[in-house]
C-alpha cells in the first residue's frame, strides 16, 4: 500500500505513533544514542579533512581515522585548558564575591523585614531549616555527582569510539543505507543521502563559526564595558548561543553576575544592552548569513525542540536537539510527501515581489518594483 495515497488523517496518526515510538526508544537508549549522534556530527566536521589526508597525502583510512581523532583530543584539550586556567584565576576572587554576596544578602533581609513585616531572626531560621534539609540529602547530593562524573566519563569514552567507528566505516554505513532500499529508488536515495550529508557539514561548520563570532563580540562588548573574565564568560556565551534563546539568557544571567560583584550596578545594565546588540546581531546577520536560511528553524519547533531534548538526554539534548531538527528537516524537504512537514520546520518564505512591465514600445520595456 502507498503511503502517500492513504488519507490524511490515517497518515497522521501512523505519523504520531511513530512520533511516540521513535521518543521512547530515543528515551531508552540515551546513553548510546546521544554519544552516537554527537559523534555523527563531528565526523560530518572532519570528513573533509579525512578525505584530504587520504586522497592527497595517500594516508590510509585508518591513520586519517587516528589523525582526525588526535586533532579533535588536541583541541579539546585545548579548550579544557583554557577553562581550568580562567576558573583559577576566577577562584582567587571567590572571597571578594562572597563578600559582596554578603552585603547584597543583608540589604536583601532588611527589605524583606520591611516589606513582608517578617523578622530577621524569622529568616534565619528558615534558611536554617533549609540549610538543615540539604546537609541531611547530603547522600543524595554525592551520589548524584558520583553518577554524573561517572556518566560524563562514559559519554566521553563511546562518543571516541563511535567517531572512530563512523570515520572509518563511512563507506560500509553509505552503501547499506542506500542499498537497503529498493533498486528503483537507489539513485535518489543516493542523491538525499550526498545531500544530507554536504548539508549537515555545512550546517555544523557554520555553527562553529557562529559561535565563533559570538564570542569575539561579546568579548569585545565585556571588555569595553569593563567586566572581568571577559573571554571566559564570552566563549562561554557562544557555546550556549547553540542553544536558541535560553543558552543567550543563562549567559547573560552569569554575566551580570560577575559583573555586579566585581563592579557596579550599572555595569549590569550595559551588559544587558551589550547581549541585546549582540543577539540581535546574531539574529539577524550572524545566523542567516554564516549558518543559511536552507536549515534554518523557526523559534516555535526550536524551543520545542529544546524542552524535549532536555526531557529526553538531559543538557546533551539542549545542545544536539536543533542539529537534529535541522537534519530531519533537510531530509522531509527531499523526500516526496513530506515537503510540508520540512516547511512546518521552517521559516516562513518572504513573498517575492512581483514586477510590473510598462510597454513603452515595441522594443523597450520598463520594469519596476511593487
Amino acid at each position: 500500500m502507498n503511503f502517500l495515497r492513504l488519507p490524511f488523517l490515517v497518515k497522521l496518526t501512523l505519523v504520531i505513533v511513530s512520533l511516540i515510538g521513535l521518543g521512547y526508544i530515543l528515551a531508552l537508549g540515551q546513553s548510546i544514542l546521544a554519544p552516537f549522534f554527537l559523534a555523527f556530527l563531528m565526523a560530518m566536521l572532519f570528513l573533509p579533512f579525512a578525505t584530504f589526508l587520504e586522497r592527497r597525502l595517500r594516508f590510509p583510512r585508518s591513520l586519517s581515522t587516528m589523525t582526525s581523532v588526535l586533532i579533535m583530543l588536541i583541541f579539546l584539550s585545548g579548550m579544557i585548558y583554557f577553562f581550568g586556567s580562567q576558573l583559577s584565576t576566577f577562584s582567587k576572587d571567590i572571597p571578594h564575591l562572597k563578600d559582596q554576596f554578603i552585603t547584597v544578602f543583608s540589604n536583601l533581609q532588611h527589605w524583606v523585614s520591611r516589606t513582608f513585616n517578617i523578622k530577621i531572626n524569622d529568616q534565619l531560621d528558615y534558611i536554617d531549616q533549609g540549610l538543615n534539609k540539604l546537609l541531611s540529602s547530603s547522600g543524595l547530593i554525592l551520589g548524584f555527582t558520583f553518577g554524573v562524573f561517572s556518566t560524563g566519563l562514559a559519554f566521553i569514552l563511546f562518543f571516541l569510539l563511535f567517531f572512530i567507528f563512523i570515520l572509518n566505516y563511512r563507506r560500509i554505513l553509505n552503501n547499506f543505507i542506500v542499498t537497503v532500499f529498493n533498486e528503483k529508488h537507489k539513485t535518489s536515495v543516493q542523491e538525499v543521502v550526498t545531500q544530507v550529508r554536504i548539508m549537515t557539514k555545512k550546517y555544523i561548520i557554520g555553527l562553529c563559526l557562529q559561535v565563533f563570532i559570538v564570542s569575539a563580540l561579546t568579548s569585545i562588548v565585556l571588555t569595553i564595558v569593563g567586566v572581568k573574565y571577559a573571554i571566559l564568560l564570552a566563549v562561554l556565551t557562544g557555546l550556549l548561543n547553540v542553544i536558541p534563546y535560553l543558552g543567550i539568557c543563562i549567559s547573560l544571567v552569569v554575566s551580570c553576575f560577575i559583573a555586579f560583584a566585581t563592579g557596579t550596578p550599572s555595569t549590569c545594565i550595559y551588559v544587558v544592552i551589550g547581549y541585546i546588540a549582540v543577539h540581535i546581531i546574531d539574529g539577524n546577520i550572524i545566523l542567516p548569513f554564516v549558518v543559511g536560511s536552507k536549515v534554518k528553524i523557526n523559534a516555535l519547533f526550536s524551543f520545542l525542540g529544546i524542552i524535549i531534548g532536555e526531557h529526553l538526554w538531559g543538557i546533551a539534548g539542549m545542545f544536539l536537539c536543533i542539529p537534529a531538527i535541522a537534519i530531519i528537516k533537510i531530509i522531509f524537504e527531499r523526500v516526496n510527501g513530506l515537503q510540508p512537514w520540512g516547511k512546518l520546520l521552517g521559516e516562513e518564505e518572504k513573498p517575492h515581489k512581483k514586477k510590473k512591465s510598462y510597454k513603452i514600445s515595441k522594443n523597450i520595456t520598463l520594469k519596476e518594483m511593487d
